[in-house]
């Protein structure tokens, strides 16, 4: 199956905290969209490893992404080597995206670093045609994305493109609410953590909010890029 674009997370979750109202916007307009998941968040300090992968598919429907896939890395010590690529690359010359979507440049979680470089480095990678990968036994060809952009999470950082997701929001903070098991709920009897207060919650609403200020719309989410956005006429910015 062929996707317009394929984004990864490093734990469940973070994709929908950071690009799901994109997704879903992109899904309503006819595009095809999957999600990677490249750890099952099992070091995280609330629920387990199982519920997170039931809540995973629950935000996966939400959004409508045609694929989830989790390569089950081990979280906390996602490494940038070849074993690594490799996965991904399988990944990537499966569904063949035209867009890739990774993790922020740098975060408050140490995964969420190393798997943006991992990924990028992967998507490049990806295009080398004397790089051998085969899946489900067979050879793959070799693909490489046309762009990758990387989301924003814990940190404020400046964004370069702002994507307008005034008509998905709902679904992006359904998508969120998934979690059940991770973010704010006033009858959980689980550890508190810098997530699961109500603040938190409720700044997965501003911050989209106040983007969308930023461009004279009601909502939307950041991203930062690795090479200039290119638009066919200057009309095309207003």
């Amino acid at each position: 199956m062929k996707l317009d674009i394929l984004a990864f997370g490093a734990h469940p979750d973070d994709v929908e905290l950071s690009c799901s109202g994109v997704l879903a916007k992109e899904v309503k307009s006819g595009k095809k969209v999957g999600i990677i998941d490249l750890t099952q968040g099992e070091m995280g300090t609330r629920g387990s490893k199982e519920l997170r992968m039931q809540e995973a598919q629950k935000a996966a429907e939400i959004i409508g992404a045609s694929v989830r896939n989790n390569l089950m890395f081990r979280d906390a010590f996602i490494t940038n080597d070849e074993a690594h690529q490799l996965k991904i690359i399988e990944q990537i010359r499966e569904y063949k995206p035209e867009i890739v979507f990774c993790n922020a440049v740098d975060d408050r979680h140490i995964d969420h670093g190393k798997a943006s470089k991992l990924v990028s480095d992967a998507c490049f990678l990806s295009g080398l045609r004397k790089l051998v990968t085969t899946y489900k036994n067979e050879e793959q060809e070799a693909w490489r994305p046309k762009l990758v952009y990387h989301y924003i999470q814990w940190k404020e950082i400046e964004p370069d493109v702002v994507v307008d997701i005034s008509d998905s929001i709902h679904q992006k903070i359904d998508a969120v609410k998934a979690y059940a098991s991770q973010f704010y709920s006033p009858n959980s009897k689980e550890p508190k953590t810098p997530i699961s207060s109500a603040n938190f919650l409720d700044s997965v609403g501003y911050r989209a909010r106040n983007l969308g200020r930023i461009i004279g719309v009601e909502y939307a989410e950041g991203f930062t890029v690795e090479r200039y956005p290119a638009v066919n006429s200057i009309f095309d910015l207003i």
